[in-house]
């Protein structure tokens, strides 16, 4: 139970070149399996058909891409949806027919399925979805850091997006390693990591700023890691709390859900590292001093200090 003591004096600083070189090997291999792999676009950003069939009994799921193989489709994707007499099939463009033909030739090949809702995402759609869910990463990263540099200080702000980069950087690498499907829902949560994840910078930044104030003969080291220590038990007990609502999420949600809550529990466990190791040794890095921090020295009229 150490670590949920408030009195904790663990060396974080004293790791923190561990923790670079961690965060760098890391970060550079999500990007290069991102440049190598890339990403499993679902039919939000490329475009394609989504339908839905329902069963009168239990359907199975490799039997159902048997038939859908043997009717043209050998590159669907079925899943469970909703329940075991419920399927989601996912198809990519098919050019060469219309709805209602498609429609026709999937109800013909499913044996014992019926038809019961057919979604046609086209591929305009999905380039426009990817713009503006880039631009939505984009600008809140912006917004973080003007508001962490207003409220703080530039240093922790130009630290803090770097932070914020590390947690989506290393998430989508595991989606490109793993081949999951990335769509809107898992944006959703790669948008939810970074608030998460500020949330966290934020709570230690705060403690920071505070102790320098009260800390008058500490170094810029020793009060960054006692600020870190001291918020470790609320860090520590928020992300475990919420991770475990979201593994219970990933098990038990279906496949509809597992991509979010897989990116959720990618993005809580390495926002909370970065929170704690990156955020603050990247302030030192940048020469962050006691005088960035403290309030300005009250003058006199006459110009001279009390």
């Amino acid at each position: 139970m150490e670590f949920f003591k408030t009195n904790t004096k663990i060396d974080f600083m004293g790791q923190r070149k561990k923790a670079a070189i961690f965060s760098i090997i890391i970060c550079v291999a999500s990007l290069v399996i991102l440049a190598v792999k890339g990403l499993n676009l679902g039919l939000d950003f490329t475009g394609g058909t989504q339908i839905e069939v329902s069963y009168e009994q239990g359907a199975d799921i490799s039997n159902i891409r048997d038939q859908l193989s043997q009717a043209g489709f050998p590159e669907a994707t079925v899943q469970p949806y909703g329940s075991t007499r419920e399927i989601l099939i996912r198809l990519g463009e098919q050019k060469n027919l219309d709805q209602k033909q498609l429609q026709s030739k999937i109800q013909t090949a499913l044996v014992g399925g019926k038809v019961t809702q057919i979604e046609y995402i086209g591929p305009q759609v999905g380039k426009t979805l990817v713009t503006n869910g880039i631009l939505a990463i984009i600008v809140s990263l912006l917004g973080t850091m003007l508001y962490v540099a207003l409220r703080f200080e530039l240093r922790f702000g130009f630290s803090a997006i770097v932070a914020l980069i590390h947690d989506p950087v290393v998430t989508l690498g595991v989606f490109a390693l793993t081949g999951l499907e990335f769509n809107l829902i898992t944006l959703a949560a790669v948008l939810t990591i970074i608030g998460y994840s500020i949330n966290d910078t934020i709570v230690v930044y705060d403690r920071v700023r505070e102790n320098f104030r009260l800390m008058r003969k500490g170094t810029v080291l020793d009060i960054i890691n006692r600020s870190t220590n001291q918020t470790l038990s609320r860090t520590i007990m928020t992300s475990g709390l919420t991770l475990m609502v979201v593994t219970v999420l990933f098990f038990f949600g279906g496949e509809v859900l597992r991509g979010f809550s897989t990116a959720l529990i990618v993005g809580i466990i390495i926002g909370t590292y970065s929170s704690i190791y990156v955020a603050g040794s990247l302030a030192v890095a940048l020469g962050l001093e006691r005088k960035h921090l403290m309030p300005p020295e009250k003058t006199d009229e006459l110009g001279d200090r009390p």
